[in-house]
């Protein structure tokens, strides 16, 4: 019988630990895979330096978690140190036991690792221009750490990550590159709030962590609002895949009208509400993808405020296809018709924020100055020429006149300027305004409609209500009571 022949092809080094930086971290997912692993080990506190004013920048990531003996650090700095199939526990973050190596990489030409474990200090040092140099898979092991940046601050058991020679980040010839690197590093801290907002926050079942940025504390931002008493949440669904559990919960944010204009931008994220609604899927507590439907519908306008928690454990990587970096997903075949029911129902309460308002408008206003006309599943809006305002101008006018005035008004209503308000109101809701009066106006057309409707045989109860429920006298009510007054005196 032939025996195989057989050979082990090696990998280059020097090539290959080149390809494992452009797997496609960015420096917000690369620091944010690094700090994986500090909660993984336990760490009450997480801290992310940043120096970018020597002559050679530098990045580091200090947690107070259980450290590592010089076997596990060197088990670590191995590419590969776990396979993606293991069991992992409940809590563990790792994914393909390659984290710490190609997100490091992704952004520097030198990771250092200092970690101390019952007293014991180790250290080692993946260095690639060693590697390149002597193409083969060689780590250091310094026995000095005076010059290691940060190494006074492990003060007892946890886990130093430092990033030196950060040519991904910056061109030291180059002055602007600093003030890139500042705006990167200001923006991998607003990540982090978000990505671990439910570790800082200390939600139930879980340990609190504490975040900072070169000492400055960092605040979980919760993407739903949920605190706010505006915001709808839905009852937490659970939808079980084999013998594991997918928790499922939709919230639907507040209308602007309902906050604050600082929180109403803060919420909104650089992006804007109509890139931010969608899918949060959560992997053991920890975001992994946000902003997103799944291409199972589009992101529109009157679905901007819709956004759907999934929380899934960990031993559902291959099902919802996890990459590497943690920064993408799909989900398993089974649960995305569930999904798309989801989408459907919270898109519509969504829609009924801004919807109900608009309805609000044309059922309990008395006195409306516009009148929403639906024809068949076309809807458009007309001058209302029995508003007292219009009609006691017309009153006043001869016949040939009252029809000019007439086709005035339906030529108004023609060019409203739909395309306009729905971009405005689309992209900057809270700068939208109606047009104020000036005083004399306002005052006079408070004393022509009060004119109207008291000839019109309405009470004096009845002008308060069906006025005080109608714009403009609506949002200046004191104002317009005191015309009233005076008009029924």
């Amino acid at each position: 019988m032939d025996t195989l022949r057989r050979k082990i092809v090696a990998p280059r080094a020097s090539v290959l630990i080149e390809s494992m930086r452009d797997i496609g971290y960015s420096l917000q997912t690369a620091v944010a895979d690094v700090i994986d692993n500090s909660i993984t080990a336990g760490a009450n506190t997480i801290k992310f330096l940043a120096d970018t004013d020597s002559a050679s920048p530098a990045i580091g990531i200090l947690d107070d978690g259980c450290g590592m003996s010089e076997t596990e650090l060197l088990e670590a700095m191995r590419p590969g140190t776990k396979s993606p199939l293991d069991h992992r526990s409940a809590h563990d973050l790792g994914r393909f036991g390659l984290g710490l190596k190609t997100a490091s990489f992704s952004q520097c030409r030198r990771l250092l690792v200092l970690t101390r474990k019952g007293g014991k200090t180790s250290c080692a040092v993946w260095d690639l221009d060693t590697v390149a140099r002597e193409d083969n898979w060689i780590v250091e092991f310094p026995h000095d750490f005076g010059d290691i940046p940060w190494a006074d601050r492990l003060s007892g058991d946890g886990t130093l990550v430092v990033w030196q020679k950060l040519d991904r980040l910056i061109d030291e010839r180059n002055g602007d590159d600093r003030k890139n690197m500042i705006r990167q590093i200001d923006e991998t801290a607003s990540h982090l709030e978000l990505v671990f907002h439910r570790y800082m926050a200390g939600e139930k079942g879980l340990k609190r962590v504490r975040m900072s940025l070169n000492g400055r504390p960092l605040e979980p931002f919760d993407p739903f609002h949920s605190r706010h008493p505006a915001t709808i949440r839905g009852p937490e669904e659970v939808f079980r895949l084999g013998d594991r559990e997918i928790l499922i919960q939709t919230f639907t944010l507040p209308h602007h009208k309902k906050v604050s204009l600082e929180d109403w931008n803060r919420y909104a994220g650089p992006e804007g509400y109509i890139k931010n609604q969608g899918f949060y899927l959560y992997r053991e507590k920890r975001l992994i993808i946000h902003g997103t439907w799944f291409n199972m519908a589009k992101q529109t306008d009157l679905t901007k405020l819709a956004r759907v928690r999934i929380d899934m454990p960990n031993g559902m990587d291959a099902e919802w296809k996890i990459d590497v970096k943690k920064a993408s997903a799909q989900p398993p075949a089974p649960l995305r018709n569930r999904l798309r029911r989801i989408i459907e129902t919270i898109g519509a309460g969504s829609k009924r924020i801004y919807v109900s308002r608009g309805k609000r408008l044309t059922s309990d206003n008395r006195l409306p100055v516009w009148m929403r006309v639906q024809d068949k599943n076309r809807i458009h809006y007309r001058l209302n020429p029995e508003h007292p305002a219009f009609k006691s101008f017309s009153e006043e006018l001869s016949d040939q006149q009252k029809r000019e005035f007439l086709y005035l008004l339906d030529l108004v209503a023609s060019a409203m300027p739909i395309d306009s308000i729905f971009s405005d109101v689309s992209s900057n809701p809270e700068s939208v305004s109606s047009q104020v009066l000036d005083g004399e106006s306002f005052r006079e057309i408070v004393k022509r409609s009060c004119h109207v409707l008291k000839a019109s045989g309405c009470s004096e109860d009845d002008i308060h209500l069906m006025m005080s429920s109608a714009e403009p006298f609506k949002s200046r009510w004191e104002e317009a009571r005191e015309v009233i007054s005076e008009v029924i005196q």
